[in-house]
């Protein structure tokens, strides 16, 4: 997928005064491309419309407006844009109470290592996790990490010719599997282009 560039971002002005419609068409698009995994991950794959969102969103809350900060918000958000040969997802681990959320992040210490995707009739793909910075430590897991699945053209082939494709915790204190949808499965083959 293209990377994104100066001019393809609107100006803080231009942005501000169409924020409301773009907002609703992303959050519309988002929609089809989340997924949740038990009660408590969710999962936002990410496209070069969603990280344009994320970076505009950034721009206008840091009011960057110069060519350099502009800059340093692609070099930090570009990489989380598929390249067509993998699929890349936010990780929200997710609890509403406090107290619950500090608990479970030190129970699921190492989460994002062990999480796989599978296209039916191939092996698992381990996420990558986190490549920008370390979010973890040996005592909890944090709350969002950025995940990368690497797949081959095989499992691309199959994947676009309808395949089954499953997701999956394997970690040892939440072990959980969910079924793409069609919806989802749908969205994301066009991120193999």
């Amino acid at each position: 997928m293209n990377k994104l560039q100066r001019h393809d971002l609107l100006s803080l002005e231009a942005y501000a005064a169409q924020r409301s419609e773009f907002r609703a068409r992303v959050m519309a698009h988002k929609k089809d491309r989340k997924i949740h995994l038990g009660g408590h991950l969710t999962f936002v794959f990410e496209d070069r419309l969603t990280i344009q969102y994320q970076v505009q969103e950034m721009l206008r809350i840091e009011k960057i407006f110069e060519a350099s900060g502009i800059n340093e918000e692609l070099e930090a958000y570009n990489p989380l844009i598929p390249d067509g040969k993998n699929l890349k997802a936010t990780l929200f681990v997710e609890y509403e109470d406090v107290d619950e959320r500090k608990r479970e992040l030190a129970r699921l210490t190492g989460i994002e290592h062990r999480i796989a995707l599978t296209v039916a009739g191939h092996a698992a793909v381990t996420a990558i996790a986190d490549e920008d910075m370390d979010r973890s430590t040996e005592e909890k897991t944090a709350a969002v990490h950025f995940l990368r699945f690497e797949l081959d053209d095989a499992m691309i082939k199959e994947w676009k010719a309808g395949a089954m494709v499953t997701l999956a915790s394997t970690h040892a204190e939440m072990r959980e599997r969910v079924l793409f949808s069609e919806t989802l499965r749908k969205a994301l083959a066009a991120d193999f282009s």
